[in-house]
């Protein structure tokens, strides 16, 4: 990982780039909820790192489409590092937003 100096003569380590940071919320947040994420659908830069919406389904039904979805938001450090996660929304599978 690249470093830069600071102002105060400290090395800080740079920002992981975008993509890097999509697999990671998404890799570490399988790891706690083990099952796999269907998708990331936000991701933005903050302050301190990054801020991912994961989307996961908790409930398989059949028809597919009736299965239960949730979509958690994964915060991340500048490195990629999993600092903390939340439960946002739950819905049907074939719910559309409007």
């Amino acid at each position: 990982m690249a470093t830069t100096d600071s102002k105060d003569g400290e090395e800080k380590q740079e920002r992981i780039d975008i993509s890097t940071a999509m697999r990671k919320a998404a890799g570490q947040l399988a790891e706690l909820l083990r099952c796999e994420p269907s998708s990331v659908s936000s991701l933005k830069a903050t302050d301190d790192g990054w801020t991912a919406d994961v989307e996961v389904v908790e409930i398989e039904k059949i028809p597919d489409t009736t299965s239960v979805m949730a979509s958690y938001r994964v915060s991340l450090d500048g490195q990629g590092q999993l600092v903390g996660y939340e439960r946002i929304r739950r819905y049907a599978r074939g719910q559309v937003d409007r």
